[in-house]
This record gives structure tokens, C-alpha cells and sequence, in this order.
């Protein structure tokens, strides 16, 4: 997503509400964290999955102000997670594959070499499960591919796999298998769901609806109700839209946007920006992507998006044009910010933070802190800034201050990495989220630091270019 509004008319110290539990350290430091809790001569706390022990002599108090700052609004990307986990194998293929919160391969290998194909099928299963808990998605896939080796007609192992693929930015692939779990299991609500979820995502919105409909008839869901109200308004919208075509991508628009060439201008400059950022971040995303462009009204009517956005990727580029008929520099910007999404979600695997996330494709616009420079280390200095572990979900539930603070800062975080480290190292930082790692875990294994530092090193590099 791209914020539309300035930010200097919005980022002011006053407007910032910060909504976690503070520990006040004696020394006037502040350590917003997600948890804390007393025990004897210690404060216990935990940021992500880190816990730390600070002796309770240095607190001088907690301000419990509720839960970290989230999102309350609508995904920016839409997900389906079965409800059935448990494939029928049948009661010879009980197998134990997880040995101290970890795969065992050693295990798995074990039930494939016994003969039993229902044995092998269920080992690959469970791992599959286990690893799509952890938020490995690349090694569920794995898993599940090679359950279907063994029983390929599981209806529970084509759906998990299915809905795995699409989360991953890969629906085209996922349909077959979906299509192949509604034959296998006709009355299962989860396997006509995920063919809904394949097909919305795929950008077949006409085609989710029945699919989306036959699921709800047999359970009701609200996550299905809202992806079912989502393809209607999709169909409705977008029913009289024209369609172009790259290398890479399709495009979708009213008729009367083609007058001035708009449509061929802007597959041109995506053309462009997608071999600029393949070279930058050595990934090309999975398929064609689709582009839709909108009017205003039309944008906000699909996608429900807060009034402060300017344009949203959820799998598909959704870009409001409303006045807009020839490229601009400003048009081009919000482009090449959306598109840059979608290259994340393919080294991440979909498991990007969003401060990582939108930091990212605010660099790639390109865009710079310097005008926001001085206020934001006046921001850090007083210690007033939303600290980024509370900025891993999404921001469409933000008001329009609290957004753009989470947007400045975002871009300062990925900044002050590329400056300091390189870009290889930001996408490296990505590549080990998209490996399973938790955000705290890859800022560790990547630079040595957890939150708590990296939010302090941030604080020295604004300080040392833009004083307090």
C-alpha cells in the first residue's frame, strides 16, 4: 500500500498515542514490549519471540496501556487457512515426525521406505502442518508436494497445499489442486473455499463466486462471507473493463482510460520497473501480475481501503486514476511502490512485516527521509516514536497521523539498513523471514541486534545526519 497524503502535514510529536506496556527504566529509558511480568528481583519481558530479564532495582514503573499498536482494518492481502487439518489415512499410517519442536527427516525417510503409501503420505503431511505453523511456507509446500506422491488424491493434503501456494503469491499453480480437491471431496466446505481462494486471487473473480457460495451452503464462514462479498464487488466493478497485456503483466481498465494512451504507458513503465527491481533484488515474482485501475470511488468501493491510502497490492496492483491521463512522475512513484510488493512477497514468502514491508517500497520509488529528517530524530530523541515491533501487522487500521508516522519510520528503518549494511543485506533480512524466521530472530542472525538496539542504533544514525 502507498500513503497518499503529505507526511510533514501530518508527523507531529503530539499526535502520536502509543498503546503497549512501557518499562520505565530509573534512567529515564523507555522498552515497549509485548509482555511483562514480575518475578521476585527480576522484570520479565518479551518483544516477538525474544523473552529478556532486567533486575527489577533498574524499573522505576510499568504503564500497561493494553496491547501493542495494531491493525484493525481489512487484510491488505486476503488468507484462507483450512479449518480440516487431518488427512484420512487411515489408522496404519500413525507416525511421529516431530521430535523436540522439530522435523524429523529421519523419520520421514523411515515411513517411506516401509511400502505403506498411506504411511509416507501422512509422515510428509504432518511435517507439512508443522512447518506452515512455524510460518515456513516454502518447506509446507515441500512437505505436501511430496504427500501427493503417495496419495494423490487426498482431498485434505490438495487443499492445505492449495492455500499454501496462493499465500505465497502462486494461485495460478494452486488451482488444479484445488480443482482436484473438490472431485476428491465434494462435500468438504474447505476444499470448495480454497478453489474460491484460488480463483480470487488469480484474478478469476467471476469464477470464486459459485465456488465461494457452495462453501458457505455447507459451513458457514465469515472469513468465505468476506472474500465471497469481495468478488462480487470485483465482478460488478470491473464487468464493462478493457484488458491489456504485457510480458509480465495484465492490465485492467475502463474503456475510456485508453483515449490518451494511459493504459500503454503504464505497462510500458511496469515493463521497466519490473526489470529494474529484478536486478536490484534478484527475484522475478511468480506469473502474470495483475494491474487494475480504478476511479476513486471504485478504488475505496473493492478494496474498502482507509481514505489516506493511495493505492493497495493484494496480490493484484490496485491503482486509483480518478483525473489522471497521461504518465506522471507521481503516477510512476506509486507504481513502481505496489509492484515493489509484489517482489517482496516472493522473498518473504508472504511472511514480510509491514514496516519491512512498505519501508521497502518506499526506498524502491525511490523515496528519501531527508525533508522528514530533522522531526523524525526529534521524534527518536524524545522517545516518542511507534516502536517497530509494534508495526509488524498491517496499517490500514490507522488513522491518518498515526499512518504516516508508521510510514516515515518504516522508510527510516530500511534506510538506515541500505545506508549502513547494503541492500544485500535488507534482502537478506527477507530472506530469512521467508525461511520461518520471526522478525526479531532475522534482525538478530542478520545484524546482531534485536529490536530494542536496532530502534536505538536508529536513533544514533537520525541524530548523526539531522541533530535532535
Amino acid at each position: 500500500m502507498r500513503f497518499s497524503a503529505c507526511l510533514l502535514l501530518l508527523l507531529s510529536l503530539g499526535s502520536l498515542s502509543l498503546s503497549a506496556e512501557t518499562i520505565v527504566l530509573k534512567n529515564g529509558r523507555k522498552i515497549l514490549v509485548d509482555s511483562v511480568r514480575e518475578e521476585k528481583d527480576k522484570v520479565l519481558y518479551e518483544i516477538g519471540d525474544s523473552s529478556y530479564a532486567i533486575p527489577k532495582s533498574s524499573v522505576d514503573h510499568i504503564d500497561a496501556f493494553g496491547s501493542p499498536l495494531s491493525s484493525h482494518g481489512p487484510a491488505a492481502a486476503p488468507e484462507f487457512v483450512p479449518q480440516t487439518a487431518t488427512p484420512v489415512f487411515g489408522a496404519a499410517a500413525e507416525v511421529h515426525v516431530i521430535k523436540n519442536d522439530r522435523i524429523d527427516d529421519v523419520a520421514i525417510a523411515d515411513a517411506e521406505r516401509n511400502g505403506d503409501a498411506a504411511t509416507a503420505a501422512a509422515a510428509n503431511f504432518m511435517a507439512g502442518r508443522f512447518a506452515l505453523e512455524q510460518g515456513d511456507r516454502d518447506a509446507a509446500a515441500r512437505y505436501f508436494d511430496r504427500a501427493l506422491r503417495f496419495k494423490s488424491d487426498d482431498a485434505n493434503v490438495l487443499i492445505n497445499y492449495a492455500a499454501v501456494l496462493v499465500r505465497t503469491g502462486r494461485p495460478q499453480e494452486a488451482l488444479p489442486l484445488a480443482e482436484r480437491a473438490v472431485r476428491a471431496a465434494p462435500d468438504s466446505p474447505d476444499a470448495w473455499a480454497v478453489l474460491g481462494y484460488a480463483n480470487l486471487q488469480a484474478d478469476r473473480s467471476k469464477d470464486a463466486i459459485p465456488a465461494f457460495e457452495k462453501s458457505l451452503k455447507l459451513r458457514p464462514d465469515p472469513t468465505v462471507e468476506a472474500f465471497l462479498k469481495r468478488a462480487h464487488k470485483e465482478t460488478t466493478t470491473e464487468a464493462d473493463y478493457t484488458a491489456a497485456e504485457s510480458s509480465h503483466f495484465t492490465l485492467r481498465f475502463e474503456g475510456k482510460a485508453s483515449q490518451n494512451g494511459l493504459p500503454r504507458d503504464i505497462l510500458e513503465q511496469l515493463d521497466s520497473d519490473y526489470d529494474g527491481l529484478v536486478s536490484q533484488l534478484g527475484v522475478a515474482p511468480h506469473g502474470s501480475i495483475t494491474v487494475i485501475l480504478y476511479t476513486e470511488q471504485a478504488f475505496f468501493d473493492v478494496t474498502q481501503a482507509p481514505s489516506w491510502s493511495g493505492a493497495i497490492n493484494d496480490g493484484k496492483l490496485r491503482i486509483p486514476i480518478s483525473g489522471v491521463s497521461q504518465m506522471t512522475s507521481e503516477l510512476a512513484r506509486v507504481l513502481r511502490h505496489e509492484l515493489t510488493h509484489s517482489f517482496i512477497t516472493q522473498i518473504a514468502r508472504g511472511r514480510c512485516p509491514y514496516w519491512l514491508n512498505e519501508g521497502v517500497a518506499q526506498l524502491m520509488e525511490p523515496k528519501s527521509i531527508s525533508s522528514a529528517g530533522p522531526l523524525l530524530a526529534k521524534l527518536y530523541a524524545s522517545q516518542r516514536e511507534i516502536p517497530l515491533n509494534a508495526l509488524e501487522g498491517s496499517f490500514m487500521g490507522l488513522d491518518g497521523n498515526s499512518a504516516a508516522i508508521a510510514y516515515a519510520e518504516s522508510l527510516t528503518a530500511v534506510e538506515y539498513i541500505n545506508d549502513t549494511y547494503g541492500m544485500s543485506d535488507v534482502r537478506r533480512l527477507l530472506e530469512r523471514i521467508g525461511e520461518g524466521s520471526s522478525t526479531e530472530a532475522a534482525l538478530r542472525s542478520t545484524f546482531n541486534v534485536g529490536y530494542g538496539q536496532f530502534e536505538e542504533d536508529i536513533a544514533t544514525y537520525l541524530k548523526s545526519k539531522y541533530g535532535q
